[in-house]
């Protein structure tokens, strides 16, 4: 899934969960174990660590086609002949550079606090040490690499985060390493062009989500639009402005993550992004009949939208209702926001204490999930795929019996909706088939009818408010006095999205004009 744990979720939203216990009928679910946070540094090094360990150094590389020497001899780089660069040059890669090869040629030098990361509002300080490791100031665990420390802090916050580019996030003396990488091959990979020496190693999504750290650093040091106008090109006198960059008064869209097909997937591939989308395939086209009804509250949906809107990260709650297992009937009727940042372990606990109490005091049984993707379509995820399966597993118990677990995704600010309104969208994910046990679980596009209520209750006002109160004042609160479109504010748009969701008596719209007023405020 794009975000992380229910009551664990982190700063930027949620997911699935932090794996605390199973998922049991009328219970409060957790996470799978997939997706909890890794338990210590050593689990940490994603694959730069392990072709780190590989290459160690860039002197180790030897000859024209690459090769590595077997004994990783000869002198420091910086004194290599030019022919050596050439050699070297046709070998490197970005990811065979690593802090010791930069600390050798003088780029960097070991200190203390000399490294940082500023992810979603939370900042983490970093030693470097003279063998190019880091020391973790707050714990004192050792990673070997930029990778390693940057993946670790951000699951910290965010869960879901399984990889990422460190170099580009991790920053040195206030700059980012990716900058010293591009420096040190310019130097020593002279047929190099300038611009291919200073891309990035990220992926896509990663730039979005590093163009997203960017804005978000730039609000926490009080950086405006005008300051950032002014600011000196950091690639030289030929850098022209981001060709996508929107005029003024349209709101900037994020790359747009391509979906693919189910067919298209086959067996299971670790080199595959757990955060591709995936199409959902309908009962129709496999001949199959949907297992179950679903009808869901209206005042379910007005809950789930209002609380995507209001950040930038993904969000997470839970789905509370009842199962008749005679007419095979789902409904959902009340929806349970998370409110809770996965470093706060307490009240992590508290909140999930109270949506158990509240599913108890209701009479209800836990029968879903929601999560959004903010700029993203409405459709799942690998990762949202398996958290699903393993959900419906979890659910189902021990027990033979059917009892179904429903998933409803949110997509409030996906530029490729119709319009204002948020797409919702309900999935359930069947099992491979048997011949393949090895493929994912298809995910299944659910029939569902939408029961429209008699009215706004007030506990979902005092849940809207309770929202508004978490949210205010993080750095990823939408800002929705800001404009949308040429013709909307963020304002105008959650209010427009919200009316294809309001119940028949419209005695509370005062009431609902409050929270608005208070969440412009805040904005």
């Amino acid at each position: 899934m794009e975000g992380a744990g229910p009551a664990g979720r982190g700063a930027r939203g949620a997911g699935p969960g932090d794996a605390r216990g199973p998922l049991q009928p009328g219970a409060v679910p957790a996470a799978p174990e997939a997706l909890s946070p890794a338990g210590g540094a050593g689990d940490e090094a994603p694959d730069e660590d392990e072709e780190e360990a590989e290459a160690e150094d860039p002197e180790r590389l030897s000859g024209p086609g690459g090769g590595r020497g077997g004994g990783g001899g000869g002198g420091a780089v910086g004194g290599a002949a030019p022919g050596v660069c050439g050699a070297l040059g046709g070998a490197l890669t970005r990811r065979a550079v690593t802090l010791r090869v930069l600390l050798k040629d003088a780029l960097l030098e070991p200190g203390s606090g000399v490294l940082s990361i500023y992810y979603l509002g939370k900042k983490f300080i970093g030693d470097l040490q003279p063998d190019g490791r880091i020391v973790w100031q707050e714990t004192g665990q050792v990673f070997n690499s930029p990778s390693a420390w940057a993946t670790h802090c951000k699951k910290l916050v965010n869960p879901a985060k399984k990889s990422g580019c460190g170099w580009a996030s991790v920053k040195y003396k206030g700059q980012k390493l990716d900058k010293y990488k591009a420096a040190w091959l310019r130097r020593h990979q002279l047929h190099m062009p300038t611009a291919a020496a200073d891309e990035s190693p990220a992926s896509e999504a990663e730039e979005e989500e590093l163009l997203m750290e960017e804005e978000e650093e730039e609000v926490l040091a009080g950086v405006s639009s005008e300051d950032k106008s002014r600011r000196p090109l950091g690639k030289g006198a030929t850098e022209t402005a981001h060709p996508e960059a929107p005029p003024p008064g349209k709101r900037a869209e994020s790359k747009i993550r391509v979906p693919v097909r189910y067919c298209m997937l086959g067996s299971r591939d670790s080199a595959r992004s757990p955060h591709t989308l995936v199409e959902v395939t309908s009962f129709a086209a496999i001949n199959k009949f949907q297992p179950f009804n679903v009808a869901v509250s209206s005042n379910v949906l007005f809950l789930l939208d209002f609380h995507s809107h209001l950040t930038r990260s993904e969000v997470v709650g839970y789905l509370g209702g009842r199962w008749d297992i005679n007419s095979q009937m789902l409904t959902v009727l009340r929806a349970f926001p998370c409110r809770s940042r996965l470093g706060d372990a307490d009240i992590a606990a508290a909140i999930e204490e109270e949506i158990y109490q509240s599913l108890f005091l209701r009479g209800l049984s836990l029968v879903g999930w929601y999560h959004s993707h903010p700029h993203s379509p409405a459709l799942p995820s690998l990762q949202d795929i398996d958290a699903q399966m393993d959900y419906q597993l979890r659910l189902q118990g021990a027990s033979n019996g059917f009892q179904p677990c429903l998933a409803l995704l949110c997509s409030p600010y996906y530029a490729g909706n119709p319009g204002p309104e948020s797409k919702i969208a309900p999935f359930w994910v069947m099992p491979p088939p048997e011949q393949r046990p090895s493929d994912y679980g298809i995910p299944m596009d659910v029939d569902m009818a939408c029961v429209q209520d008699t009215f706004l209750t007030n506990d979902i006002l005092h849940e809207m408010m309770l929202l508004v109160d978490f949210y205010k004042g993080a750095p990823d609160l939408v800002r929705f006095q800001e404009a949308w479109s040429l013709e909307h504010s963020y304002l105008d748009k959650l209010k427009i999205s919200l009316a294809s969701r309001t119940p028949k008596d419209q005695g509370l719209g005062h009431v609902l004009e409050q929270v608005c007023s208070v969440l412009k405020q805040a904005g």
